[in-house]
């Protein structure tokens, strides 16, 4: 049996997907809108909490687990800001990721309570993470936040 040659880019290749939620929660104090981000890849990264949902969970309620585990904060659902979407190589295989991003509007908790899987949580004024966050996707979710909050 001769062994399967891969396929060429465009040549019907197969296309991973992988699907996550995140959140953008948001809380104002001392008169400005701040929102919650994570420190990852050894606290040099920026980044909106996220993740993939559990069996049976939308993916708004991933988003709100998400945000609860990785930033320590309780948060309630206002509205689906928009999905990201973009591609990575995994064990020499392209994988198409969207990460549906959802408005959430502080309820309780505190950013230090994170969990393990981050290295850190802080409050970032909303007017300035589209500059902040790493991920250029991560940046235009923010400022669609920041949009919609004005409106």
């Amino acid at each position: 049996m001769t062994p399967a040659r891969p396929r060429a880019k465009g040549s019907g290749a197969r296309i991973e997907r992988e699907f996550s939620a995140g959140g953008v929660v948001v809380r104002r104090f001392r008169g400005r809108t701040f929102l919650a981000a994570v420190r990852v890849k050894d606290g040099t990264v920026l980044a909106l909490p996220k993740g993939h949902p559990e069996p049976g969970e939308s993916m708004a309620e991933a988003a709100t687990r998400e945000v609860r585990e990785e930033t320590g904060l309780e948060a309630a659902l206002v509205e689906k800001l928009e999905d990201v979407r973009y591609f990575y190589a995994r064990d020499g295989k392209r994988v198409l990721k969207v990460v549906s991003f959802f408005l959430l509007r502080y309820r309780s908790g505190s950013v230090t309570d994170h969990d393990h899987e981050v290295d850190g949580a802080e409050w970032v004024p909303l007017e300035e993470a589209p500059r902040l966050l790493a991920y250029p996707g991560e940046r235009k979710v923010a400022a669609t936040a920041l949009s919609r909050l004005a409106q």
